[in-house]
């Protein structure tokens, strides 16, 4: 159904098939669509800009669409945000996400804000979410809306968890047109408008950079520093590691470790990093069975609730603590006094069933009956 009065909306069109499908079903609903493609990671040291392909990719789609695509670069932007911000967790120890920390900062912080200088009402993208506007109140003056942030029809697809950390005021300037759908209707969907990015593969590296190893990326910044790797328990030395951020919990360690060292019986079983002990520079690794790779409960801290309102606790929800992860069943309390700890952002997490490889600085995301409750950092 096309949309009467044609508001004016910013498609943000990175080269992908998703959004440019993304794009076109908005024109096709009416919309007044500009595209706009965003530099945010430009590697010097390269011989071409890592963003100029996808750029001609989006060139292509915005002239088989007919729409004005611009250019806009907020590398400074991004580097402040994101990158600086990983690399410091790194070398914390802790094992940040990327992808979570650019749609917060980047895409619905710097990105919206530059659509709505531009005067854009809305701002869109390819993501696969869902977003749910209900009436609060209404008047001659005041129309309130709540938003939900709702899984995307496709489970295998859904990029909530990559979302948790928005508000309802970005929400409330924000579309998902390909959310309805799943990947493979949306690649017969590019087939049906034409578009010049149908057949093109995803991209499944780091957010902006491309798929380059992340330990390679992080030793750009971050300075290699051999230490001991030690058997979990036994406390035996069994290998060196190259610098303990480099790992991270329930990462599967192999070349590192002298084998020879350990028992017999134990040489064919894989080992995997159970811990880390940042200020010593060791690397703590064990068996699969390992009792502290599983974890009854964490702490979760700057918990952000998408809906504006902090929770009764305690709550009983279900939670994810990476992306794709089947959905847990979680019960939620306060950590101390309930009040302060909700002022804080801080949760305690109880797992009905234990969980496995629990990586601090990763994201614990909660939900209920398919609506994204929001979500905090694993302490």
């Amino acid at each position: 159904m096309k949309v009467k009065n044609k508001p004016k909306i910013l498609v943000c069109m990175s080269g992908g098939v998703d959004s440019s499908v993304a794009a076109a079903l908005l024109l096709q609903a009416g919309y007044d669509v500009t595209g706009a493609f965003m530099v945010n990671y430009d590697d010097k040291e390269a011989l071409t800009s890592c963003w100029r392909g996808d750029y001609q990719d989006a060139l292509r789609v915005a002239a088989k669409l007919h729409i004005p695509l611009l250019r806009l670069n907020f590398v400074r932007e991004y580097k402040k945000a994101v990158l600086d911000y990983m690399y410091s967790e790194y070398k914390k120890g802790r094992t940040p996400n990327p992808d979570v920390l650019c749609n917060k900062f980047v895409k619905f912080g710097f990105w919206l804000k530059k659509a709505k200088e531009l005067g854009f009402g809305y701002m869109a993208t390819g993501h696969y979410a869902k977003i749910s506007r209900k009436l609060k109140v209404e008047s001659r003056k005041l129309k309130d809306f709540e938003i939900k942030l709702l899984q995307a029809k496709d489970d295998n697809k859904d990029q909530t968890y990559f979302l948790h950390q928005l508000n309802q005021s970005q929400l409330k300037h924000i579309m998902f047109p390909i959310g309805e759908y799943t990947k493979d209707e949306v690649r017969k969907l590019a087939d049906k408008f034409g578009l010049p990015t149908a057949k093109k593969e995803e991209s499944m590296g780091i957010c902006f950079i491309g798929e380059v190893p992340m330990k390679e990326f992080l030793q750009k910044k971050i300075k290699s520093k051999k230490g001991k790797i030690v058997l979990n328990g036994t406390k035996e030395i069994i290998g060196e590691h190259t610098g303990v951020p480099f790992y991270t919990i329930g990462q599967r360690i192999g070349k590192e470790v002298e084998s020879r060292k350990l028992k017999v019986e134990s040489d064919s079983q894989s080992l995997f990093v159970i811990k880390k002990d940042v200020k010593k520079n060791i690397l703590f690794v064990g068996y699969e069975n390992d009792s502290e790779l599983l974890k009854q409960e964490i702490e979760v801290e700057d918990v952000n609730w998408i809906s504006g309102q902090k929770p009764k606790l305690p709550i009983k929800c279900e939670v994810r603590l990476r992306h794709r992860q089947p959905l847990q069943q979680c019960h939620c309390e306060a950590k101390g006094n309930a009040e302060r700890s909700l002022r804080r952002g801080n949760l305690i997490v109880k797992f009905s069933n234990p969980q496995k490889a629990v990586t601090p600085g990763q994201f614990a995301v909660f939900y209920t009956k398919g609506m994204c409750l929001g979500g905090g950092t694993i302490k």
